[in-house]
Parts: structure tokens; C-alpha cells; sequence
């Protein structure tokens, strides 16, 4: 097995772009590419592309009639048909919808396809982690779901325990509905409550489907407001106790950077540096747990797209390459140079939000039943945890 990271860039991907006035602004993706640049990670990992996804790759998730829908506004966006969620003003349709989605998707499948056949131990794709589209149709911004097809690929080329741990601030709604009834997959989603935002899904008891599938599906809804120390506390009372309990072969996880507290979509208050803390943790995770530290890291959602996204993003390329950047590193002055040429906006001037060393208390230190995140966890484990064989 290879000892560098993988990272899966095409330049084509900033292509996926709803329109001026959109909310997922592409420039995220390139001004990520130029920090990693900048700190000259694309030389601790190897940058390498992938085949956009065919037809028959697509359809291991997406229904053939949705791809056809997709194709068709792709080539024509005046006949969007919303029925399948397309020409939405969440998910517009533009010209090359198509191209350039299957070429998300196609990256994210080969970043698993490469971890798998021990090319790589760990793959990072940002520009995926597409987690809200089903397989008849678009939400959330997401048209084809690249986390699922590469799952779904893992699965196709035999592997038997595959773990998904989405930390956006919204609820992977489409990972968790296309493996709802398959064993061989554990979802784990933490994510902002759905009473108070999108897609209003990822309630507790939300645990998988029947059989041998029940308690396949972890959910973990934070209250509005959950800062770093809460939502530090809460992914470590979950997620390392379910991964060790399982075995995955491989890790996906998603990397949403819309937890943080500048986001615009959303009300969690979490800092970079404690999202910082779960790319280590979930790092660390994979190496325990992950048949020798097979881990396909995704990006996801994101939307303050100059002071998060990009520094979100590079963290997590370089702890995946083992050439972690420390929080109280200056920003490169010609990346910040870059970010006002694009964007004529301010760039951050650390990768640290001041927030470094981050810390929480221990779920086995105790728990109040009368602290609304506690509440949380403890929901999430007496729903998940016994179907699991686990106490809660």
C-alpha cells in the first residue's frame, strides 16, 4: 500500500456553478486548491484525476430516468425538469450540469477505488461530499451523490463493512437513504437539529431498516448554537465507540465546513480549529479502526467560501498527506494576494481561528440531564446503540 495520500483534482470541477447569486460559489474550491498550492501540499500528496462517472457507475445509486433528466438540462437548461429537483433555485440548472457532476462523482469513486486496492492508504476529494442527492432527483445543491457512488463502489468491488461519518452541519440524508437497508454499511451523521434547518431529516430514531440493517443509521442532532466544546464532546460519545464496535474496511467521511460559526446557511458556532481537531480525530479513527488506515475524505458543504472553506479544506489535505499544517501558521501573503484578486475580499491571516488547543469533557466523565447537548447524545445512543449490541 502506497504511503502517499492521494488528492483528486481537476481544474474542471469549479465548473459546477449555479450562477452569480448562489450560495455555493466555485471559487471555494479554487481558492482551496491555491492555499494547498500555496503551502506546497501538492507535493506531500500525489494530485491526481479520474474519469468523470459513466452511465453504468451512475446508476449503482442514481435511477436511469434521473440521469437521462440530468442530461437533458445539462445540454439544455431551459427544459430542467422539477420534478426532478433540477432548474430549482436550489439546484439551478446550468450548462455542462451533467459533465461536470459525474466528474465529482468519478473523483470520489476513484479515490475509493484507489484506497481499496491499497494504491493509496488515504484520498481526500473536496470538491465532493454531494450528500443530499436521492436516486430519482437533486436537493440541497447536490445532483449527483458522489459519497454513495463511491460506496456504492467499494461494495461493488467486495468489500464488506464500509463506515460513512458526515460532520456537515446538514443531515446526510442521501447517503443514509441509499444504504438504509444494507447491512454492510454504518451512516453516522452529525448534524444541526432538523427542526431549525435543511432537509428537516435525521432524527434519532432514525436507525436503519429492518433485519439485519437496523441500527445501521446513526444520528446525532445538535442543538442550534453547539459550539466547539459541544461538538467535540459529541462526536467522541458516538463515533469512536461505533467504529470500534464495527470494523470498517474503509472510512468515508464528509468534511461539511458549514458547521462553522461564520456560515451564512446555518446556526451551529463551531471554529475551524475544531473541525480541525475531528480531520485529526477522524484520521487517528481510521488508522485503529480501518483495516490499516483506509480513509476517502470528502468536503461537502461550506459557504463562508474565503475565510472557512479554504482553510478548512487545506487542513484536511494535509493531515491526510501527514503534513499537517499548525493552527498558528501565517497564510502565505500570495494566496491572500490571490483571494483579493478574485474576490476583492480580505483573506484570513492564520490557519487558526485562536481557538487552538481545542478541548471538551469526556462523555465517561458523566453527563447532565439537564444540558440540551447531553440530551442530544444521550438520544442518539439509547435509540442507536442497543440495536447495535452496544449499551447506551
Amino acid at each position: 500500500m502506497s504511503g502517499r495520500a492521494l488528492l483528486m483534482w481537476d481544474d474542471a470541477v469549479t465548473g459546477y456553478d449555479f450562477g452569480p447569486s448562489h450560495p455555493m460559489d466555485p471559487v471555494r474550491l479554487a481558492l482551496t486548491m491555491g492555499l494547498v498550492r500555496a503551502f506546497e501540499l501538492d507535493r506531500a500528496v500525489d494530485v491526481v484525476s479520474a474519469k468523470p462517472a459513466g452511465d453504468s457507475t451512475l446508476r449503482l445509486v442514481h435511477r436511469e430516468d434521473y440521469v437521462a433528466a440530468v442530461r437533458a438540462a445539462s445540454a439544455d437548461p431551459a427544459v430542467a425538469d422539477q420534478a426532478y429537483g433540477l432548474g430549482t433555485p436550489d439546484d439551478p440548472a446550468f450548462a455542462g450540469m451533467h459533465e461536470v457532476s459525474a466528474l465529482i462523482a468519478g473523483l470520489s469513486v476513484g479515490a475509493a477505488e484507489a484506497v481499496w486496492r491499497g494504491e493509496a492508504r488515504r484520498a481526500v476529494n473536496f470538491s465532493g461530499g454531494l450528500h443530499h442527492a436521492m436516486p430519482g432527483g437533486a436537493a440541497g445543491f447536490c445532483i449527483y451523490n458522489d459519497a454513495s457512488l463511491a460506496i456504492a463502489r467499494l461494495l461493488e468491488l467486495g468489500a464488506e463493512r464500509v463506515a460513512y461519518v458526515d460532520v456537515d452541519v446538514h443531515h446526510g440524508d442521501g447517503v443514509q437513504s441509499a444504504f438504509w437497508d444494507d447491512p454492510r454499511v454504518l451512516t453516522v451523521s452529525l448534524h444541526e437539529h432538523p427542526r431549525t434547518l435543511f432537509p428537516g431529516t435525521g432524527w434519532p430514531e432514525e436507525t436503519g431498516g429492518k433485519g439485519a440493517a437496523e441500527g445501521g443509521a446513526v444520528n446525532l442532532a445538535l442543538p442550534p448554537g453547539t459550539g466547539d466544546a459541544g461538538w467535540l464532546r459529541a462526536f467522541h460519545a458516538v463515533v469512536p465507540e461505533l467504529l470500534a464496535d464495527f470494523r470498517p474496511q474503509v472510512l468515508v467521511t464528509q468534511h461539511g465546513a458549514d458547521t462553522h460559526f461564520e456560515d451564512p446557511l446555518a446556526h451551529l458556532a463551531v471554529s475551524l480549529d475544531a473541525q480541525r481537531a475531528v480531520q485529526l480525530a477522524c484520521r487517528g479513527l481510521a488508522d485503529e479502526y480501518a483495516d490499516g488506515g483506509r480513509w476517502v475524505a470528502l468536503g461537502g458543504g461550506g459557504y463562508a467560501v474565503v475565510d472557512v472553506v479554504p482553510r478548512s479544506w487545506t487542513h484536511l489535505v494535509g493531515i491526510a498527506a501527514g503534513a499537517d499544517v499548525a493552527p498558528a501558521t501565517d497564510v502565505p501573503s500570495a494566496w491572500r494576494d490571490e483571494v483579493y484578486a478574485r474576490t476583492r475580499m480580505p483573506a484570513p491571516r492564520r490557519m487558526t481561528d485562536g481557538r487552538w488547543p481545542v478541548t471538551w469533557r469526556s462523555w465517561e466523565d458523566g453527563y447532565d440531564p439537564e444540558d440540551r447537548l447531553d440530551q442530544a447524545v444521550l438520544a442518539t445512543r439509547r435509540a442507536a446503540f442497543p440495536l447495535r449490541g452496544l449499551l447506551p
